[in-house]
């Protein structure tokens, strides 16, 4: 079966990047563009000349960055196909690195990667499960690109977390408040996760609020959230 990569405009200012037929889990990348340059969002695992070249006509790729490891294996391939942009893995992750390269930067806490574009270490899924705020979202009201470091659910009304996803296994309430605390400083209306399908297109804030509330409850817990 052939593969090839298909680019979508979801919004001015961002493409969904996935394969087709579908590959792996089914996943699909986010290129946000600013005037400083295109920032990569997960990776896939494909990658093929039309792509690049259909990138390249965009303007390229100056930084790639990940929600967490499971979507690290192609990415030397990716920054090599365009000169060598930087990979920023947490350096909470750097473990889970299974090829070394000298375009590999480590980060903590938070790192901005073009002006309102901003890497937010959450924790959770892994110690450095990240999301991504892109200011200028979602016509100015901001959007949180969050692969499934806070997962989207299909009725995409709703999010919710896990520490793992094939085995079931949830996160205790103090990672929940942490995820959720991580996030709040940050305004966004719009939330993408990382599947074609997987997007809440308004009211993001309070989607986060009341799928953390909704979760603690199930669990036993608190749910106020601090």
């Amino acid at each position: 079966m052939e593969h090839r990569i298909e680019l979508r405009e979801l919004e001015p200012g961002l493409v969904g990047v996935g394969v087709t037929p579908s590959l792996g889990i089914g996943q699909r990348a986010l290129l946000v563009g600013t005037a400083s340059g295109n920032v990569l969002w997960d990776c896939l695992g494909y990658i093929d000349d039309d792509a690049v070249a259909a990138i390249r006509a965009r303007g390229g790729i100056s930084a790639i960055a990940f929600s967490h490891p499971h979507f690290y294996g192609a990415m030397v391939e990716w920054s090599q196909a365009f000169g060598g942009a930087p990979i920023y893995i947490p350096e909470a992750d750097r473990e889970w690195v299974q090829r070394a390269d000298p375009t590999i930067v480590t980060w903590r806490g938070t790192r901005e990667l073009a002006p309102g574009v901003t890497l937010v270490q959450c924790g959770g899924h892994f110690d450095g499960s990240a999301v991504l705020h892109w200011a200028a979202g979602a016509s100015g009201r901001g959007t949180l690109l969050v692969g499934d470091t806070i997962t989207v659910v299909p009725d995409v009304r709703f999010v919710s977390f896990m520490r793992s996803y094939p085995n079931l296994i949830p996160l205790p309430a103090d990672e929940i408040r942490r995820i959720v605390n991580r996030v709040r400083p940050y305004r966004f209306d719009r939330i993408y996760g990382g599947w074609w399908d997987r997007v809440v297109r308004s009211g993001g804030i309070a989607a986060v609020d009341r799928s953390a509330e909704r979760y603690l409850r199930w669990i036993g817990q608190d749910p106020r959230l601090g």
